[in-house]
């Protein structure tokens, strides 16, 4: 339950005086109301050591901020990661889709106690039952909406998720148990749109989005226009940790309460157990070690050590301590959460101090040029091959497959590669770096990698995405570059093999890899021949 598939993805993804005494800095300094960690609490050789232990694990991460008692102590971003390019949160857009929630209660546009079906008259099955009648928004907060299992990969089938999310059998009484459930989310979304008359996105702007003076965001829709609510919200690093804050704070921002303080508190307070992950195992054991077993709040998770925390699939979070006025903000791709939490837990707890330590320039320092350095590992192998030389310009002419690819073609030059593929649609092309990395952007099919069973943009409005790619010979013949879409936690591994006038392409995501082969690469190994004209 608490690694990448407890989602079910794969089967369709007391706040402490020092912050309010003092409020927020102004926020356009948000980024530069910085201190030193030891002069906040913070310990630099510990958040070092943190670094250290993401090293040397199977965890990958994209993105670090550390803020305490309102000052961001510690950022980074591993290259080609950046500070200003929103992250696709998957889950962890649940939080938010939450907080709009909360300002339509403050506004008086519904209650929690207020049936979902009475929003939706006209998209109500002909039989309704009774736990239909039950279900109220409260429900869809917390994930007991009563369904068995999570409805979303069937309601996603549909043009209309709103209907088919209430046409879906409710096997169990509304409230009664925990079933993680991206559709309710939806629902939330749907919820506020009908009663605001505003997109989810578009209600939150004057709300949150431009009090923290966030701009960069995007979130994906469904087929009727209604954002996607449980998932789909792409957003920056520091947007994470001004949202942390925000609930840190009780709701205030810059002096003013922008959330009211009892939503904070009833939004992020424990109102209903998840069960055991499997029969037969001790739940108050489980609890010792697991933060998925902690209690489920209103789209917020509570944690181990009194925290509770917004956070999607592959590892990013927006972590929020109240005891010690704390929010660690991470974007990753990792297939075991829990995994990435222990090692918060066991490295950046401890460093956050009940009072300022001793100044240790050298540790700080130290810190501060290995955060401005962090990166993720270039392909490793050689520069060159002779046969870049062979190949360069030269198209090659594809054996009928299911991407509908006819051609693909390698340019060369200097440090450089492009790979170019064509369909009946048009040229598609990647700019590699060759043992760097080179920023471009593609349509590239099949780019980004996505979880299956999860709708993004509609069909057609699906914009160029952006990629940082880097190649290198494996050896003469084998030519691999690892394509980096920065705005999500994702990446392909791309292979080249040439033989003679043949070729062979071989795609695998990271998703593929991370799963362990339960969401599988689909699309196939490419076969051509070289053609002898080169255009």
């Amino acid at each position: 339950m608490s690694k990448f598939d407890r989602r079910s993805f794969l089967q369709q993804a007391g706040l402490a005086t020092a912050a309010l005494g003092m409020g927020a800095p102004p926020l356009r300094a948000f980024a530069d109301a910085r201190a030193t960690p030891e002069a906040s609490g913070v310990s630099s050789q510990s958040i070092r050591t943190f670094l250290a232990a993401v090293a040397g694990s199977s965890h990958e991460m994209h993105s670090l901020m550390i803020v305490r008692h309102g000052q961001n102590v510690a950022q980074g971003w591993w290259r080609p990661y950046r500070a200003d390019t929103p992250q696709s949160l998957y889950s962890l857009s649940k939080s938010f889709t939450s907080s709009a929630v909360g300002f339509a209660v403050a506004e008086g546009k519904l209650k929690v106690t207020d049936r979902v079906l009475d929003f939706f008259p006209d998209q109500a099955p002909a039989t309704v039952s009774d736990n239909l009648k039950a279900l109220r928004i409260q429900h869809l907060l917390t994930m007991s909406a009563g369904h068995a299992k999570d409805p979303t990969p069937l309601v996603t089938r549909e043009q209309d998720w709103v209907k088919a999310f209430l046409s879906l059998p409710i096997e169990h009484a509304p409230g009664s148990l925990f079933v993680y459930n991206s559709g309710a989310t939806y629902m939330l979304s749907a919820i506020v749109q009908k009663v605001t008359g505003e997109k989810l996105s578009d209600y939150l702007r004057p709300r949150l989005f431009a009090p923290l003076q966030v701009s960069a965001i995007r979130w994906a829709t469904c087929p009727l226009g209604i954002d996607a609510g449980g998932w789909g919200l792409s957003a920056t690093t520091e947007t994470l940790a001004k949202f942390g804050r925000l609930y840190l704070q009780q709701g205030q921002w810059n002096g003013k309460q922008l959330l009211p303080q009892s939503w904070v508190q009833e939004a992020t307070t424990f109102k209903i157990q998840q069960p055991a992950t499997a029969p037969g195992t001790d739940l108050a054991q489980l609890k010792q070690t697991s933060d998925w077993h902690q209690g489920y709040a209103y789209q917020f998770w509570r944690c181990r050590h009194d925290a509770f925390r917004g956070d999607g699939a592959f590892g990013q979070y927006c972590i929020v301590l109240p005891k010690q006025d704390a929010v660690i903000a991470i974007t990753s791709a990792t297939g075991d959460m829990q995994g990435l939490l222990n090692l918060v837990w066991e490295h950046l707890l401890p460093a956050l101090r009940d009072k300022p330590l001793p100044a240790d320039a050298s540790a700080s320092s130290q810190l501060q040029e290995q955060l401005a350095a962090l990166t993720l590992p270039l392909p490793s192998g050689s520069h060159t091959s002779p046969t870049s030389a062979r190949i360069d310009g030269r198209r090659f002419e594809l054996e009928s497959n299911s991407l509908g690819a006819k051609h693909v073609a390698f340019h060369f030059k200097r440090d450089a590669c492009k790979f170019e593929l064509t369909t009946a649609a048009g040229r598609f092309d990647v700019d590699c770096g060759i043992g760097r990395w080179a920023d471009g952007v593609t349509s590239m099919p099949g780019t980004p990698p996505e979880i299956s069973g999860l709708v993004g943009l509609p069909v057609g409005e699906q914009p160029p995405v952006k990629v940082a790619a880097a190649g290198i010979w494996k050896d003469d013949n084998t030519l691999q570059m690892q394509w980096r879409f920065y705005g999500t936690p994702h990446h392909d591994v791309v292979t080249c093999r040439f033989d003679d006038d043949r070729v062979q392409v071989e795609f695998k995501n990271s998703i593929t890899t991370i799963s362990g082969g339960g969401h599988p690469e689909t699309r196939p190994a490419l076969q051509g021949r070289a053609l002898l004209d080169k255009r």
